[in-house]
């Protein structure tokens, strides 16, 4: 399955993930950008510890990483470690470009894991 997802990520520069509304409880769907390293999915919350999809996950850890048609239901994992932080920071702007990345991303505190397999 994990090659599969990574096969399905591949060249792509923008998931959909779904996470479980803190308050209401309903499934909330964003395309987010992602890097892929370490068998994991890296995500950064564009405002940080301040975005809601963020802040979501840190309460209901189950989410889901959909492109191209292939889907991974995950346990995701809060990075707030700044030298982690600061490792995913850097493979996004290796991947979409520094100033993308410091123009997109102004606050660079957390990051997010999901294993692949």
């Amino acid at each position: 399955m994990a090659n599969a997802v990574w096969d399905a990520l591949d060249g792509v520069s923008e998931v959909e993930i779904t996470v479980t509304g803190r308050k209401t409880g309903r499934q909330i769907s964003h395309p987010v950008w992602f890097v892929l390293d370490e068998d994991s999915v890296f995500l950064m919350p564009v405002t940080g510890s301040d975005s809601q999809w963020y802040k979501n996950v840190r309460q209901t850890p189950m989410i889901e990483v959909s492109a191209n048609g292939t889907a991974l239901s995950s346990s995701a994992t809060p990075i707030t470690d700044a030298d982690r932080v600061d490792h995913v920071v850097g493979l996004f702007k290796a991947k979409y470009g520094t100033d993308k990345v410091e123009n997109l991303y102004p606050k660079h505190d957390v990051a997010v894991q999901v294993p692949l397999g």
